[in-house]
């Protein structure tokens, strides 16, 4: 009967679109900072059409205290002989290579994941992403909330031991392919993201991007060769604010865009890539803002308030991505 299910589903069109593999990673962490680290990592992978082909678990020993020890169980004794992350590093990345990385709340796993790996010295070998959450929003499925376990109960996956990497990986594995199915049923967008990991390392600091300056000890995540980003300021945006942005139009030059949340694509790049498009960025939203970037409009934050009360337009992430590709001029005068 198995066999014959497998073979149905099988012959069943798929879309040539979709990716040919995936990665379906958990780590556990130290807390949620970028100086946090990770202390154990689990991976599934799954193939094209979502069947699971193997899996993989890790301790990782943190060289510091493990933090909430009440949360992942995980204490100084459990991790003290644990290889540490550089030491991993090559056999995680066998496990990612070529797929697209999935995980609940992805922009957090791939933070940590790139982090470690530029502390190696090292680059992940990863290129796409997927959010279960932005997946389950593209599919419209009925959840209470965003949570593992609230995606789990829609599919009747049974959670045995939640955060646990590895338990946490299989619960997802098992409603990511459900998931999956109905997305290729329906000919749905997999809401596929950008990775750029951290390529540059300067001084112990891992940067993003093309950024040339050294990090400054007064910069947001200060102390010398501990931060991870220099403050700066850009210039003036040069272009007149055209207005409000207008749904199925390209975006103008010297349009307002605020962003709001998580991004996967690390803020700073995102917001370079917005300025040097022409687009002013803007701190903070007023009747002014063109147009909200956020992954969460539902969230509760000032700038989302301030949209809705205002009107303001409002794009997720992926949506942006696409209409930075393609930005129109600004009116001349």
């Amino acid at each position: 009967m198995l066999e014959d299910q497998t073979t149905a589903a099988s012959a069943d069109p798929w879309p040539a679109a979709y990716p040919q593999g995936y990665a379906v990673v958990d780590v556990e962490t130290t807390g949620l900072s970028r100086d946090d680290r990770i202390i154990s990592a689990a991976v599934y992978r799954l193939d094209a059409r979502g069947e699971v082909e193997d899996h993989w678990y890790t301790l990782v020993n943190p060289e510091r205290d493990p933090g909430p020890v009440w949360i992942h169980g995980l204490t100084n004794d459990v991790l003290e002989d644990a290889p540490l992350f550089k030491d991993i590093a090559e056999e995680f990345a066998a496990k990612l290579d070529g797929r697209v990385l999935v995980a609940h709340n992805a922009v957090f796993d791939w933070s940590m994941i790139a982090r470690e790996y530029a502390r190696a010295e090292r680059t992940a070998p990863v290129r796409q992403r997927l959010c279960t959450i932005a997946l389950s929003k593209e599919l419209a499925l009925p959840l209470p909330n965003h949570k593992l376990e609230s995606l789990a109960a829609h599919f009747g996956v049974v959670q045995r031991q939640a955060h646990h990497a590895l338990d946490d990986a299989r619960v997802l594995a098992e409603a990511f392919q459900p998931s999956l199915r109905a997305a290729a049923s329906s000919g749905v967008r997999l809401p596929l993201l950008e990775c750029r990991p951290l390529t540059e390392w300067t001084d112990g600091a891992a940067r993003i991007g093309r950024q040339a300056s050294a990090p400054s000890s007064s910069g947001p995540y200060g102390g010398g060769s501990g931060g991870w980003r220099p403050s700066r300021k850009r210039p003036a945006c040069p272009h007149p604010n055209p207005g409000r942005y207008e749904p199925g139009k390209p975006l103008k030059q010297g349009m307002r865009v605020a962003f709001s949340g998580d991004t996967s694509v690390d803020r700073e790049l995102l917001e370079d890539r917005a300025f040097e498009a022409g687009l002013h960025i803007a701190t903070s939203l007023s009747r002014l803002t063109s147009l909200l970037v956020t992954n969460d409009p539902d969230s509760y934050t000032s700038k989302a308030v301030k949209a809705k009360q205002y009107g303001t337009p409002v794009i997720d992430e992926a949506a942006f991505g696409q209409l930075l590709r393609d930005v129109a001029p600004a009116s001349d005068g």
